[in-house]
């Protein structure tokens, strides 16, 4: 029991020294975004009330937010478990949009089934094709050593325009610009079925299950040989071979498992949000912010969750800003700085330089350093 305890006392104390820079960089980059604001000759208070209210003023606001947040910390840890493997994975757009046209053949393919039988499967078909469509590119990488940045961008305009052909034959509701709807058994429950307080918001229980999902990836990663093994390459892979760990089954391995939380965002979008898929004239942008959302939250399950909520406030914030007359683009710009002081490690050479030089204060001091 004691050393249950203090294991976990351990993982909170590693958490919070891998989430507390970023935090910093976060909390410099809202001053900077005010000084910003006070430039364009807006008032930071009332920009970032507007931002505040938009985001989280009632409870329905606070559901849309979550609504975001859902489908942000899903793609945030697709990418991130890569990274976690030394993989950067570009390809969280096209597995999103894999996982979202599979669970709507499921849903909609399959009524009848019991409603919970038919969500689970329902969810699980996405997120086995995100995974399978992300394994192709783990697959190319190990055997062939083809780069998985080319290969997973180049698999999203495959997976867009599969999804469109889909869409427009035969998924396609007639003479429409969209899919049929799923069936309601594959429908995931809303709030707003239960709390009247969600009225008019769709949030649902994805976000609870994004959030036990970011719970697995954290203990898969920190708490298993396979998990070990994975970070393992990630950190070198040439003595991770030489240590007895198969690089490119695990390379193989990680991609699927990034897949597979990219193409269970998708399937939650299509049963918890819009219950049919559009055809895309474009890509729908989830993907391509899970990299942010995995870089400011450092890569870590924890970090990412945070990071999710805040761009999710941010996103939604934002329309709210821009009716107090602040420009739309000065949450680009925040989004940007977070993410440029979080790459750069700004505030962890900050720190570091500021100990360093302590240091050599306290040896001049003593005179040990002439």
């Amino acid at each position: 029991m004691e050393n249950w305890i203090d294991d976990f006392k351990n993982g909170l104390k590693n958490t919070f020294k891998e989430i507390l820079y970023p935090l910093i960089a976060i909390v410099i980059s809202f001053i900077a975004g005010a000084i910003l604001v006070y430039a364009f000759g807006k008032s930071p208070i009332t920009a970032y009330k507007a931002l505040f209210l938009g985001a989280l003023g009632d409870w329905n606001k606070i559901g849309e937010t979550l609504v975001t947040t859902t489908t942000l910390i899903l793609t945030g840890l697709s990418v991130a478990f890569a990274f976690r493997c030394g993989l950067f994975n570009i390809g969280a757009e096209g597995q999103f949009i894999m996982g979202g046209v599979a669970s709507l053949w499921a849903g909609w393919a399959l009524a009848g089934l019991p409603p919970v039988l038919h969500v689970a499967v329902t969810l699980l078909t996405g997120a086995i094709a995100g995974g399978a469509w992300a394994g192709i590119v783990g697959w190319l990488k190990a055997k062939v050593g083809s780069h998985e940045v080319i290969n997973s961008i180049m698999m999203n305009y495959i997976a867009m325009n599969l999804s469109n052909y889909l869409i427009m034959t035969v998924l396609n509701e007639p003479d429409k610009a969209f899919s049929y709807e799923i069936a309601p058994t594959a429908k995931l429950w809303r709030f707003s079925e239960s709390f009247v307080q969600f009225k008019y918001s769709r949030l649902h229980i994805g976000i609870i299950i994004a959030v036990l999902v970011a719970l697995a990836a954290y203990y898969l990663l920190n708490k298993t040989i396979r998990g070990y093994e994975i970070r393992a390459v990630g950190f070198n892979p040439s003595a991770s071979e030489y240590g007895g760990i198969n690089v490119n089954r695990n390379i193989v391995l990680a991609m699927v498992i990034s897949g597979l939380f990219s193409g269970l965002a998708g399937g939650i979008q299509t049963a918890g949000v819009q219950y049919r898929v559009n055809n895309l004239f474009g890509f729908t942008g989830y993907g391509f912010d899970g990299i942010s959302v995995a870089l400011v939250g450092n890569n870590h399950p924890i970090g990412v969750v945070l990071s999710a909520v805040l761009f999710g406030a941010l996103q939604k914030g934002g329309p709210m800003m821009q009716v107090e007359g602040i420009p739309k683009e000065v949450v680009g710009i925040i989004q940007g700085i977070i993410i440029l002081f979080v790459a750069s490690n700004f505030v962890r050479v900050v720190v570091r330089r500021y100990k360093e030089n302590k240091e050599i204060k306290a040896h001049l001091a003593k005179g040990e350093v002439k």
